[in-house]
């Protein structure tokens, strides 16, 4: 067995190993539950309430508290955006970064708020210390910390029975961000640190040989980008950037990071609703996908290129092909290392990278691509992967009721028409966000120039771009020039309908469920924890991802595969 598939299963049984831990933790949090922690940040969570006047034991119902969401976001896209524009007169800005173009600033703060992080500039040579801390790490932890908040409001809205209120926005926002986001960040920005990742508000280091260094506070803003999936690198390289991931260890531990929280989160939830089981299934199905979508990564970009590796090809072009496909990957990662990362950066909504993903072969590329537009919700991002797959779940216990002649039901709640409308906008407007734009996109020829390579590369290279964007992870083809007014405003408008046009569904489904009353289980119920469910949920999301989206792959990644040989 090689090494790339060693770290594989040796990933895994460390993700597992930590997951169940901390997600009976997390329970703890989102319940209101004492924890080892509160001594310390009991007194800090009431003097922010006291700060925020907040009364922690209102109730809200579903619109007030997607309005509450939705006004955070709002104040915080005015906040990026005004930081952007203002930075050269402001402090923390030794290089003396001027103000950002207007169409990259509200593409940039959208981007964050969204938890996209999509990036169309290198943050080395564009934003200044300041605009990175208080503008871009402050909306990493938000941006995740809302995912973490709706999720538990539609939690509350399976297990209350008859009730009106979905909690408290501004109580969720609070708990997740300081019993959860913060301290694991603290302590993982100090590994990183321990590992050679770069933390100080220096200058840049200029060598007599005129090579530049650039400095910075990288290691806090790491640890948030990775932990709270949100993926925006301090360097314009990103993980691959020696000062941002400097050892295979530090390589293994970030991608580790990738799926700690989401893949924890599914224990809370089976603690949070009572029955560990469903936390369990749910695991089992994002698991099962995760695995096949790495063994086909892996195996792609271990293969190479055949083109490179037959006879016609030089001897120096066969070398190279040895440890696999090893253009644009770091050799201290390697090309299973490299593809452990991909498939884990675009299960997670994340978006980080350690290699080029245009530069992965076709088969490769199309494994992150299609994790994307499955709808992240393979693990997912914080919290926003876990409601997806809910939608998924009552999708599949919907289709499955009809299939028996009952009525659908999940924990108790019947499933309704309203409730399956809300879930079919949550699944369905990210993809037509996707295929409008990619359509839109191959018809303006101001948009197509910034196409690096022709053919069917091309087009993925444009499809990849709006799939990431409209699902909120953040990666591209870093073939395809996007600091441009159309794909800037155009791709701001795809994440802010694949976050928001999520978000709002699910509330308003919260609001109906938490209204039901609890039906208790008999002979007709469909149990949601067994394997033949599992299999179902997996088909589910399986095919509403064929269905929508393999015309558009055959006529990038496919017929870029077929073409190689």
């Amino acid at each position: 067995m090689s090494h790339a598939w060693i770290q594989n299963l040796a990933f895994l049984a460390v993700l597992l190993a930590l997951a169940f831990p901390l997600g009976a933790y997390m329970a703890k949090v989102l319940e209101g539950e004492w924890t080892f922690l509160h001594p310390v940040l009991g007194p800090v969570e009431r003097g922010l309430y006291r700060l925020m006047g907040v009364r922690s034991q209102e109730d809200m119902g579903w619109k007030a508290y997607a309005w509450s969401i939705t006004l955070i976001k709002l104040v915080g896209l005015g906040a990026v955006f005004l930081l952007m524009k203002t930075q050269a007169a402001l402090p923390l800005n030794p290089e003396g970064m001027g103000n950002v173009a207007t169409d990259l600033s509200i593409n940039t703060a959208v981007s964050f708020i969204t938890n996209t992080n999509w990036q169309t500039y290198s943050g080395e040579s564009t934003l200044s210390y300041l605009t990175q801390m208080l503008g871009l790490a402050v909306q990493n932890f938000l941006s995740a910390a809302t995912g973490i908040a709706v999720l538990t409001a539609f939690i509350r809205g399976l297990t209350r029975r008859s009730a009106a209120g979905l909690g408290n926005a501004w109580v969720d926002l609070v708990r997740s961000t300081l019993y959860i986001l913060l301290p694991l960040s603290f302590v993982f920005a100090l590994f990183l640190v321990s590992q050679g990742v770069i933390q100080n508000f220096s200058a840049y280091v200029r060598t007599s040989g005129g090579q530049v260094l650039a400095m910075g506070p990288a290691a806090s803003q790491i640890a948030i980008k990775m932990l709270g999936t949100n993926g925006g690198g301090f360097f314009g390289v990103n993980g691959a950037h020696p000062f941002e991931n400097s050892t295979p260890l530090s390589n293994f531990a970030q991608t580790l990071s990738l799926l700690l929280i989401p893949a924890g989160l599914c224990a809370s939830f089976g603690r949070m609703v009572k029955d560990r089981r469903q936390g369990w299934a749910l695991l089992a199905a994002m698991g099962a996908i995760f695995v096949l979508a790495l063994t086909v990564c892996t195996q792609a970009e271990l293969r190479g290129n055949p083109r490179l590796s037959s006879a016609a090809a030089t001897q120096a072009a066969t070398l190279s092909q040895a440890s696999g496909n090893m253009e644009g990957k770091e050799v201290r990662f390697g090309a299973g290392g490299s593809a452990l990362w991909a498939t884990a950066t675009t299960a997670a909504s994340n978006g980080s990278v350690n290699a080029m993903l245009d530069s992965f072969t076709p088969l490769g590329g199309l494994v992150p691509m299609l994790l994307m537009q499955l709808g992240e919700v393979v693990f997912g991002g914080v919290g926003s992967g876990l409601y997806g797959m809910l939608m998924f779940v009552l999708v599949g216990v919907f289709i499955s009721g009809l299939m028996v002649g009952r009525t659908p039901e999940y924990l108790g709640k019947k499933v309704e028409a309203f409730d399956m409308k809300m879930a079919s906008l949550a699944i369905l407007l990210p993809c037509a966000a996707v295929l409008i734009g990619s359509a839109v996109t191959v018809l303006t020829p101001a948009a197509t120039a910034s196409v690096s390579n022709p053919g069917p590369h091309g087009f993925s290279q444009i499809l990849y771009a709006w799939s990431s964007a409209a699902n909120n992870n953040g990666s591209s083809f870093g073939g395809l020039a996007a600091n441009t007014p159309f794909y800037n405003y155009g791709l701001a408008t795809a994440m802010l309908l694949g976050r928001f046009g999520v978000i709002w569904p699910v509330m308003a489904m919260a609001g109906s469920l938490v209204q039901k009353k609890h039906t208790p289980e008999g002979l007709g119920t469909l149990p949601t924890h067994t394997p033949l469910f599992v299999g179902v949920l997996i088909g589910v999301v399986l095919l509403v991802g064929a269905l929508t989206f393999i015309p558009a792959l055959a006529l990038g990644p496919i017929a870029e595969h077929l073409s190689m040989h």
